[in-house]
């Protein structure tokens, strides 16, 4: 028995390794798998699948092949938030990400006081979507909110319903979102401008860069992996907004601001056409994938982002 027993270690050792520390890993991380399975996997392999259905969310689900595609694309309701989307996201792109690396970089110069500066500029950020709306739909009032002052002395140019108009609605939760976010963006950048090497400023000193040469060939290039990861979250935060459309506007006047996420609750819960609604999920999940692909495959290719 004695003479077995180094071989009988060696195969108890190798199970051990092999199947019995797996295990003790997978028993640790089942009830994630469970919860991630209960709550995203089951759910969006459901709603893909009643994408092809005529679902009215209580009754049996028909099953219609791709009729609610191509139904998709003849909707030109469906056509209007597609672009408002776009035009939601080319914007925050564009304006947040400019005051937020602006703000970034005046707080970067800053060496008394800036843990003040960055509360006061992250306080927006931390308003729920409620209060925040709540606050510029009252600031925003066409009888008593800053456009209808101003019109008391002579100075007209707010005097008028912003989120009551086709032309302004849309840019006017632009404008609501973005004061929100872009404090969160100043606080991301700042971290990631202080992580910056010093004596890549002095060398840009020394060769008579000017401040914004410094900033464009150092801070930047320095800092691309947090700008382009905010870019990311931008992106699929305003492919998905739906809070600050739903409560200013509810998508009107006359979907003027109406987005993907907003006309498939419209179509789930109000007109109780489900199908048609996952349907919608599924192209808004489409179009959330292209930024997440071409990230995907950047970094495969060596991209340091």
């Amino acid at each position: 028995m004695s003479k077995h027993s180094p071989r009988q270690a060696a195969h108890w050792q190798l199970f051990k390794t092999h199947f019995v520390e797996p295990l003790g890993r997978w028993i640790y991380i089942i009830p994630l798998l469970i919860v991630n399975a209960v709550v995203i996997i089951i759910p969006s392999v459901s709603g893909i699948l009643y994408a092809f259905t005529d679902w009215n969310g209580t009754s049996e689900a028909t099953f219609i092949g791709l009729d609610n595609f191509g139904r998709l694309f003849q909707d030109a309701v469906f056509f209007r938030a597609f672009i408002n989307n776009v035009t939601y996201t080319g914007i925050f792109l564009i304006v947040p990400i400019a005051v937020g690396l602006l703000g970034a970089y005046l707080l970067a110069g800053i060496r008394h006081g800036q843990v003040v500066y960055r509360l006061l500029y992250f306080i927006p950020y931390m308003f729920a979507s409620v209060i925040n709306t709540q606050i510029w739909r009252y600031l925003l009032h066409p009888k008593h909110g800053v456009g209808a002052f101003l019109a008391d002395y002579g100075i007209t140019f707010l005097d008028f319903a912003v989120f009551g108009r086709r032309s302004t609605a849309l840019y006017g939760i632009v404008f609501v979102d973005g004061w929100h976010t872009w404090g969160f963006l100043v606080v991301l950048y700042l971290a990631a401008m202080t992580q910056v090497d010093k004596e890549l400023y002095e060398v840009a000193r020394l060769d008579g860069a000017t401040r914004l040469q410094q900033f464009r060939h150092v801070t930047l290039p320095s800092i691309r992996p947090t700008l382009i990861f905010s870019m990311l979250i931008i992106f699929i935060g305003t492919t998905l907004v739906f809070d600050h459309v739903y409560i200013l506007t509810g998508g009107g006047p006359a979907h003027a601001s109406e987005v993907m996420s907003t006309y498939l609750y419209t179509q789930a819960f109000e007109n109780f056409d489900v199908g048609y609604a996952a349907s919608i999920g599924v192209m808004l999940a489409l179009w959330v994938s292209v930024p997440l692909s071409i990230f995907y495959v950047l970094r495969r290719r060596g991209w340091q982002i």
